[in-house]
């Protein structure tokens, strides 16, 4: 699949550069995020079977990638914190409620 950068023809040296790298960070954020979201689809599906000890697996894997991704910029941090914070809450929710 060719991006923009390959569509439009560039005059100079550093026109070219900088639509190679901008080309490049383009693919590396798409998989990040794309990890981002199959990481939580499986949280997700762990939470639906009820299965406390692999949705907490699924959970830890996705907060790691998620802040993997918010630290490198490729999501903003308040995005990242609201995603991880949606995930626990949805598997600390599996847990039984403890008496307060």
């Amino acid at each position: 699949m060719r991006l923009l950068a390959q569509k439009a023809v560039k005059k100079n040296k550093s026109a070219i550069k900088r639509a190679a790298q901008a080309e490049k960070r383009n693919l590396l954020n798409r998989s990040s995020k794309k990890l981002i979201k199959t990481l939580s689809k499986k949280v997700e599906a762990e939470a639906v079977s009820k299965n406390m000890d692999s949705a907490k697996t699924a959970l830890k894997n996705a907060v790691v990638a998620i802040d993997r991704a918010a630290i490198k910029g490729m999501v903003h941090k308040k995005t990242a914190s609201r995603k991880v914070s949606r995930l626990t809450r949805l598997v600390n929710a599996l847990s039984p409620a403890e008496a307060v």
